[in-house]
């Protein structure tokens, strides 16, 4: 399960804060990237037929207020001049286009974003929000990622993440890589009589993929468009290793028995149907998290 299934975006409040900045050594010090500067911005067109799906409220204000907790890059973070960027934004950005309504984004802390959502204050929680079946019970979902664990390496020298005993393991802090996963195959290693694994937690994500570009560590461990964005940003020198694993899904959440889930899921399908979906994930270097079919309330656990 991914890190927001287990712990919540707001216990990982921390990731990549700095991810471009800190990558001291990655060819990345010019944050152009990290800003989202150099990110194309992917357009999208009205599709009326779409758009007549829309809640009469939403309609007539034009907008989706959306309320998101920042920085979480990729996914949602602040540019140079304080602009709430990343790959979130743009796809939001490309369904509200397409039902013919502009965003108006307003941040908030992680927590209260569902008891917002439930009180009206927003249209939509957008904050890389894991579909859990117990935040089902609260909202509904419009699913649009599919998020997991995903290890990385240095380029060339392979490393098993299912056998990683006596290795080291770079980790950002109060992630559940460092909570549940890295601890749990440490254990199984000593258990079969092999050498544990050195995991080394860091504050930051930032620092930890710095130290595995440095080859302080044999390998790091994260939230799979964390790693995705990183080996993106790193310029050959980190790579995939081994498979995702644990995926939930993400999803934006609306009102329990919303209209507005519907529209979200037909927008984004159309979206996605017609390439502009695989466009925004592959400008943001996580199209490894692409789905085929977007649903309402998809959760896996």
């Amino acid at each position: 399960m991914s890190v927001r299934t287990v712990l919540g975006r707001g216990a990982v409040r921390l990731l990549c804060t700095a991810a471009c900045g800190a990558l001291l050594l990655t060819g990345c010090a010019d944050n152009t990237e990290g800003d989202g500067a150099s990110v194309n911005k992917v357009t999208a067109e009205k599709v009326d037929a779409l758009a007549a799906a829309v809640p009469d409220k939403v309609k007539q204000a034009g907008k989706l207020v959306v309320g998101v907790n920042v920085p979480y890059q990729p996914n949602e973070y602040k540019d140079a001049s304080g602009k709430i960027v990343g790959f979130d934004v743009d796809l939001l950005d490309a369904v509200a286009t397409t039902l013919g309504l502009k965003v108006d984004y307003v941040e908030s802390s992680f927590e209260k974003i569902i008891p917002a959502i439930q009180a009206g204050t927003y249209d939509v929680g957008m904050s890389s929000i894991t579909d859990s079946r117990e935040r089902e019970q609260q909202v509904d979902f419009t699913t649009y990622f599919s998020a997991g664990i995903q290890w990385a390496q240095q380029t060339g020298k392979a490393i098993d993440p299912n056998n990683a005993c006596g290795k080291k393991v770079a980790v950002q802090s109060t992630t559940v890589e460092h909570t549940d996963e890295i601890p749990a195959k440490s254990a199984k290693c000593v258990a079969e009589g092999k050498p544990a694994i050195e995991m080394k937690a860091f504050d930051e994500q930032s620092a930890a993929t710095n130290a595995l570009v440095l080859g302080q560590v044999d390998a790091m461990s994260a939230d799979s468009p964390v790693t995705a964005y990183a080996i993106k940003q790193s310029e050959g020198k980190i790579e995939a290793a081994g498979p995702l694993f644990d995926s939930a899904p993400y999803g934006w959440a609306v009102q329990k028995g919303s209209p507005l889930a519907v529209a979200l899921q037909k927008a984004l399908q159309h979206l996605i149907d017609n390439g502009k979906y695989g466009e925004i994930t592959t400008n943001w270097g996580v199209q490894d998290g692409q789905i085929k079919t977007s649903v309402i309330n998809g959760a896996v656990s």
